[in-house]
């Protein structure tokens, strides 16, 4: 029997102009870091001009100003770009409802074939809601401290804040397999166990992750 290929996930960090794209917000910068088998193994950075204006309090969040968007590649040919280095890659945001929403909007807006890889996203506070429970908050920044990930720069920009997410998506992986090791046996945490795990009641772990082992079995032996 041929051994499963390592699934690859891209965790994705936008900023933007706005909270939603519903109320007219736009993205201004798209980051995604692809991690596999344990590690960050490839990442994707780009500002991208939408000709949305950037309001001053957004720029001093974020740093990113309207002359630095004036010569932006184009949304549309940045999240073409996108779409291809994310790939049959299912995803992962910190706040994934906000990212999510931008990721739809942006991606119809520039064309792109809807990804069945790309339907569901991982939620890393919802996750940490589940599995930290003494940390003090589920702000990226804060539970970065609380694990001591490394330092990746500026937070509000999105390199910094999608690799941040990404060292805390390897931290979950590896508590995950560590305290359900009786459960999971070999099998690896992947996509589909941390979008079960994060609709859990934090009291129902276990018993979540053993659905999860169940189907797995079942799903194997129907491929067979």
């Amino acid at each position: 029997m041929s051994k499963a290929a390592v699934q690859t996930i891209a965790v994705i960090d936008f900023e933007t102009t706005g909270l939603s794209p519903n109320g007219g917000g736009r993205a201004t910068e798209i980051a995604a870091v692809l991690v596999s088998g344990g590690l960050i193994v490839d990442a994707y950075q780009s500002l991208m001009h939408t000709g949305a204006w950037v309001p001053p309090f957004i720029e001093e969040l974020t740093g990113i100003s309207n002359e630095m968007l004036a010569d932006a590649p184009s949304a549309e040919s940045v999240m073409q770009d996108l779409a291809l280095f994310t790939q049959g890659c299912p995803l992962v945001a910190h706040n994934a409802a906000f990212d999510r929403g931008f990721w739809q909007a942006e991606m119809a807006r520039a064309g792109c074939m809807p990804d069945p890889a790309h339907e569901s996203f991982a939620c890393t506070v919802l996750l940490a809601r589940r599995l930290y429970l003494d940390a003090p908050n589920c702000r990226l920044g804060t539970l970065a401290q609380f694990h001591g990930l490394p330092d990746s720069g500026k937070a509000h920009r999105a390199m910094a804040d999608a690799m941040t997410t990404a060292h805390l998506l390897l931290r979950m992986q590896h508590d995950i397999a560590e305290r359900f090791a009786g459960e999971l046996g070999s099998l690896p945490v992947e996509h589909g166990l941390l979008n079960q795990l994060q609709r859990a009641h934090k009291s129902a772990l276990k018993r979540s992750v053993q659905d999860y082992v169940k189907r797995q079995g079942v799903q194997a032996l129907a491929t067979h």
